[in-house]
């Protein structure tokens, strides 16, 4: 139902910031609720952040709060993820994915819609 295409990740020190975006190609963006995964070397893929259709609700995995912000631009149909203080353990390939739903969710197995990935280095 929708297509999704991550960007903006790379090589950054520990303390620095980055943010991704994930452009959506799709009627209605604003009914899929929408999240943020990641998958370091050797472990599995793992719940970030995620936001609810309107905006209005977001949940954050404990090692990223405070740290990581998740907005959305429903009139440019793109998703973000603000990623401030990096630390070398958020070293990881970070999906964007689309819940057919407009409800915010964390669980992995409710997102049908995945982009291709995009890698995000932390040096020390």
């Amino acid at each position: 139902q929708v297509q999704l295409v991550e960007s903006g990740g790379g090589l950054v020190q520990a303390g620095g910031s980055l943010r991704l975006s994930c452009a959506a190609s799709g009627r209605s963006f604003s009914n899929y609720a929408m999240g943020w995964f990641r998958q370091a070397p050797g472990k599995g893929r793992e719940f970030v952040a995620t936001i609810s259709g309107s905006g209005r609700t977001t949940y954050y995995a404990d090692s990223v709060k405070d740290r990581f912000t998740i907005s959305r631009d429903n009139e440019k149909n793109t998703v973000y993820l603000q990623m401030n203080s990096l630390k070398p353990e958020d070293t990881a390939v970070y999906w964007c994915a689309a819940r057919s739903g407009y409800y915010a969710s964390t669980g992995l197995a409710d997102f049908g819609s995945w982009g291709r990935g995009t890698q995000v280095t932390v040096s020390s």
